[in-house]
Formats: C-alpha cells, sequence, structure tokens
C-alpha cells in the first residue's frame, strides 16, 4: 500500500487549503480513510475519517471548518480545511488500515497569525 499526501503549504489564519492522498495497492473502494495530524511536541491526533459508504467523523476541534470526502474512482481522499488557524498547524497524514496500518509521508501545513 502506498499513500502520497500532498496539499499543504503555508497560508494566513482564516485561509484555506485543500489536501489530497493517492492511494495504491489496495482496494480503496472498500475501505474507510483517515486524516490525522501531529503538531509540534503534540501526539498524533485523528482529524476525520470517511467511510467506504461515505460517512463521516471528525474531531470535535474541525468540525464545522474542515470537510473530507474521497472519489473511489479516482482512488483518492481529500480534506478541505477552511477558516484555518494557527493551530492547526500541524504535519498531516493520511492512513488507511488494510491487512496492517498504513501511513502516507504527510504533508505539513504551516498556518500563520
Amino acid at each position: 500500500v502506498q499513500l502520497q499526501a500532498s496539499g499543504g503549504g503555508l497560508v494566513q489564519a482564516g485561509g484555506s487549503l485543500r489536501l489530497s492522498c493517492a492511494a495504491s495497492g489496495l482496494n480503496f473502494g472498500i475501505t474507510t480513510m483517515n486524516w490525522y495530524r501531529q503538531a509540534p511536541a503534540k501526539e498524533r491526533e485523528l482529524v476525520a475519517s470517511i467511510t467506504s459508504s461515505g460517512s463521516t467523523n471528525y474531531a470535535d476541534s474541525v468540525k464545522g471548518r474542515f470537510t473530507i470526502s474521497r472519489d473511489n474512482a479516482r482512488r483518492t481522499m481529500y480534506l478541505q480545511m477552511n477558516s484555518l488557524k494557527p493551530e492547526d498547524t500541524a504535519v498531516y497524514y493520511c492512513n488507511v488500515w488494510y491487512r496492517r496500518d498504513n501511513w502516507g509521508q504527510g504533508t505539513l501545513v504551516t498556518v500563520s497569525s
């Protein structure tokens, strides 16, 4: 399984970014996909999940601001992040449990105040 995250960058508070995670080596359409993040000196936390049927779940800290989605035909997951805050600064990772725990390389999101 390979997960390739992209779309991170530097943005001012209140701005938006869209992350993408391209997946290969798995039956993408049947898996629950996750976005995690890890801020400096903090533990990795689950940000959002999306099931194979499109049901979603969000951390309280991002509800109403972030939207997770997937395109099964493109084998890609997305995270639309709006109204970004400095506390959203972190490395964002895509994750899937498929035979084992699989992680992408992460993409850095930096939100300036």
